[in-house]
């Protein structure tokens, strides 16, 4: 990726369906949208106050609309409050995005065809993966609402995925992470907590052994190598064993990768005189078919699982989840972190439970792209891959069958009563992991802040007081 990746203002150039979204016939009233480009960042910012249409009676017959008649024609019946006659969009408000996104989701949950057909023109039209915080809203979520419509989520998520291995290196993807964890705590919040808890579980033993289950190329571990490097007591033996999940497709690109990462691991802990032994586990599949012999568990070993944002890539179907999580019981841990978003991204198939799912995504995306923006340069490559992975995720959350999912998100309450129901039971946060957490956060801008739940276990990350990201640690 290079600086090209920002010479684009277009939603036209970003879309390859563009084409197909005809704009609809006989709206009763349209303004006229026009876009300025910015010089810096190459953002198209619409230059008009609000806008207004009309809801229309008559099936137009575009491309688009032509596509959902082959797959499946709407029924004219609506389940839900109807939506307003007239849509009124505030540009000056700065949420303009929500605004149409959720007026989208009603259409599509009441199988308003036409509705549908002018509200998707009406984003294709204002939107741009290179623009403001709406305009990116607004073209991810469109290219993720026309997978469904189009019945065509599985496919697109594939070739977005597909294209992400092909165009990122190993090198463009650590300058992405690690620059995220250097101006956001999104993941720092989470391996600061966990490490804490792992290190106090581990208080007096002398080998170690760490089964890790996360998503951010083993990033946590160079500071828990460092604080077992400065224990008082003899520095204990290390085994980190990883499992790295991945298609049949990717599984070359993946060794590679974690191939560097081991050497680097490796030369690290050398450099802390820390006894290191890294071993990776690939796998095909989700994690309730993982065979954990080859995990190959000592009984001399003290154990710890780390799970950091994976246990929603388990899909939320048959008790996979608690599958999983009985097998971390069976495997007698002395701890299990577990680090998770917080959202409830449990996206029905139609109707009422359609609509309650896309409000709760629509809520969370706009925190987390407000967030990136607050916290990245203009024009940074880094913050480009962050926002291309979020809309491959709203693909996998809208248009993907719940079988096929790997991003649905479970809330705090959830986890708990699934590790609860699994025989774990909750290990509060001691107050030097507190303090610790407390002096990562001001590392950051403000914004960002740690708050307990009275009725939950674990902390929260906040960003601007909206939950994002909840640490627990658990044991038999």
């Amino acid at each position: 990726m290079d600086e090209d990746d920002f010479s684009s203002s277009s939603s036209k150039q970003f879309y390859p369906y563009h084409h197909h979204l005809t704009p609809p016939s006989n709206t009763a009233t349209t303004t006229t949208t026009t876009t300025t480009t910015t010089a810096t960042g190459g953002a198209a910012t619409p230059t008009h106050t609000n806008t207004s249409i009309t809801s229309s009676s008559t099936h137009h017959h575009g491309a688009f609309d032509q596509q959902q008649h082959d797959h499946h024609q709407f029924s004219s019946s609506s389940f839900s409050p109807a939506p307003a006659p007239d849509l009124n969009l505030d540009f000056t408000s700065g949420k303009w995005a929500s605004d149409l996104l959720l007026e989208t989701g009603r259409a599509i949950a009441d199988k308003n065809s036409s509705r549908v057909q002018q509200l998707m023109w009406m984003l294709n039209e204002l939107s741009s993966p290179y623009g403001d915080t709406d305009q990116k809203l607004a073209a991810y979520f469109l290219q993720a609402l026309f997978s469904r419509m189009t019945d065509s989520g599985q496919r697109c998520y594939q070739t977005l995925m597909s294209a992400s291995e092909k165009n990122c290196s190993f090198e463009s993807t650590r300058k992405m992470v690690l620059k995220f964890q250097e101006v956001s705590p999104w993941t720092t919040f989470g391996h600061a907590a966990s490490n804490g808890a792992i290190l106090e579980a581990f208080e007096g033993e002398s080998k170690l052994h760490i089964v890790d289950f996360s998503n951010t190329y083993c990033t946590q571990w160079p500071t828990l190598l460092e604080a077992l490097a400065t224990r008082t007591d003899e520095t204990p033996h290390l085994r980190l064993s990883t499992v790295v999940t991945a298609t049949r497709g990717s599984m070359a690109t993946v060794q590679k990768v974690m191939k560097e990462i081991s050497n680097r691991l490796e030369k690290f802990a050398r450099l802390m005189g820390v006894p290191f032994k890294f071993n990776v586990v690939h796998h095909t599949g989700d994690l309730s078919n993982l065979n954990f012999s080859e995990l190959d568990l000592q009984d001399d070993e003290a154990l710890a699982i780390n799970c950091v944002g994976t246990l929603h890539s388990v899909p939320p179907v048959a008790n996979r989840r608690d599958v999983v999580l009985s097998m971390f019981r069976q495997m007698q841990p002395k701890i299990v972190a577990v680090v998770e978003e917080e959202a409830d991204f449990d996206v029905g198939v139609d109707g009422f439970e359609f609509l309650k799912g896309f409000q709760e995504c629509l809520r969370w995306y706009r925190v987390y792209f407000e967030s990136l923006d607050e916290t990245f340069p203009k024009t940074s490559n880094e913050r480009l891959m962050l926002e291309r992975a979020a809309g491959r995720s709203l693909v996998d959350l809208l248009a993907c069958p719940a079988a096929e999912s790997v991003e649905r998100r479970e809330v705090a309450d959830r986890w708990s009563y699934r590790l609860r129901s699994t025989g774990f039971n909750p290990v509060g946060y001691s107050d030097d992991v507190s303090d610790d957490v407390r002096a990562l956060l001001r590392r950051y801008k403000e914004g960002w802040s740690m708050t307990h739940s009275p009725d939950l276990p674990g902390i929260f990350l906040t960003w601007k007081d909206q939950p994002v990201v909840w640490a627990s640690a658990w044991k038999p």
